[in-house]
């Protein structure tokens, strides 16, 4: 996995990129690349994919996001991983989003501002310098060196170390330069982190926090000759530095996690194996689905027969004589039979209209037999002699 992040000072980020991909594809460098819409982006972001092969089958993607800073122009965020451990003697990721020109307006490192690839000169203003350490310092994405010059060096001299790293670490690394009479500022600004540059010598700086296995000792080198020569006293600091284990940058998870799992860049035979995926997974979750349904009608099964022996067992203990009782009728229809009988009970309560008085006892004058009363139930009966 490589990880890089830095700044586009200028304005048309996106077209720099879309250009310098497509002629890429043309060579056939980069096999083939695409913008992500930005419905598959966060608001203000654009986004990148490529793929490139780097070695005999083994293949690289990358993920490039631009951001909008701050500042002016734009900060881009590159995550790249390879289908075997990461070879620094590959090319750099950044190299292939980005067309490398002396003045590129995309080669700034994020914290500090300064160019990948080229000599920084530390600022004169001993304020500024001090901001600059302590930037380089706090920085978890690139590997920072401070060189310090123990005389102007002429024109071969001047020309930056970083080049001369593996293309891995083009642009992963920074190059600090110290004027002769800054040393004791610069020592000043890196007391706090327990760290000192020698005179005419180099340091790689530890970070903040520094690595585990990190001995000053072991990254500090006593005389730099700046003569144009190959300085393999400093380079092997710097190879040993990047080959520490250390947690990856702030920020840097995330965007890893974006690139594993939010790829969308694919071959037709990785289209064609994420759908088999998609289809193993679809059919595991309805043969769970169908086993759960099993599950469900044999419990339910098992309840109705449970069900059944509770009932058989309380008809054996006594329930069917608590059934009868209950087809008798129930208190409220008993209470609703007596009222209607007590309402029946009391029509004959009610006095005679004396229309039907008279004729009644016109009746009885006239006839000279007695008449016999009709029958009447056993609670009409009542309510007569009781009247």
């Amino acid at each position: 996995m490589w990880q890089a992040r830095g700044r586009h000072t200028g304005p048309a980020a996106p077209d720099v990129l879309r250009k310098n991909l497509q002629a890429l594809k043309d060579a056939e460098t980069v096999q083939d690349f695409v913008e992500l819409p930005d419905a598959d982006t966060p608001v203000g972001e654009t986004a990148f994919e490529a793929r490139w092969p780097v070695a005999e089958e083994v293949t690289v993607r990358a993920r490039l996001t631009l951001a909008e800073w701050s500042g002016r122009g734009q900060e881009w965020t590159l995550t790249a991983e390879a289908e075997q451990p990461w070879d620094l003697r590959w090319p750099s990721p950044a190299a292939m989003f980005w067309p490398w020109e002396a003045d590129s307006l995309w080669g700034h490192e994020t914290v500090t501002g300064e160019r990948f690839l080229d000599t920084n000169p530390l600022p004169a203003d001993e304020k500024e310098l001090r901001r600059t350490l302590r930037g380089a310092l706090r920085d978890t994405w690139s590997i920072h060196v401070v060189v310090h010059e123990a005389m102007t060096p002429d024109e071969e001299g001047r020309r930056s170390l970083v080049p001369l790293l593996p293309p891995g670490l083009h642009h992963r690394v920074i190059e600090h330069r110290a004027a002769p009479h800054q040393l004791r500022t610069v020592n000043w600004a890196l007391k706090e982190s327990g760290v000192e540059v020698p005179r005419g010598g180099a340091l790689v700086l530890p970070g903040v926090p520094a690595p585990a296995d990190y001995d000053a000792a072991d990254f500090t080198v006593r005389s730099v000759f700046l003569d144009g020569t190959r300085p393999t006293e400093v380079l092997d600091p710097v190879l040993r530095f990047a080959a520490l284990p250390r947690p990856l940058p702030e920020g840097g998870d995330a965007a890893l996690t974006v690139l594993r799992e939010q790829w969308q860049l694919l071959t037709l035979e990785e289209e064609l194996a994420r759908e088999r995926k998609l289809v193993a997974m679809y059919k595991e979750a309805l043969e769970a689905m169908t086993e759960s349904r099993e599950l469900y009608r044999e419990a339910a099964e098992h309840a109705h027969e449970a069900l059944a022996a509770a009932r058989e067992a309380a008809a054996l203990a006594g329930e069917p004589r608590q059934a009868s009782a209950r087809k008798s009728g129930s208190p409220f229809r008993q209470l609703g039979r007596t009222l209607e009988r007590f309402k029946e009970s009391t029509k004959s309560l009610r006095p005679l209209s004396t229309t039907a008085t008279t004729a009644t006892t016109a009746t009885t004058t006239d006839s000279p037999a007695p008449v016999e009363p009709p029958k009447q139930d056993d609670d009409d009966t009542t309510g007569t002699d009781r009247g």
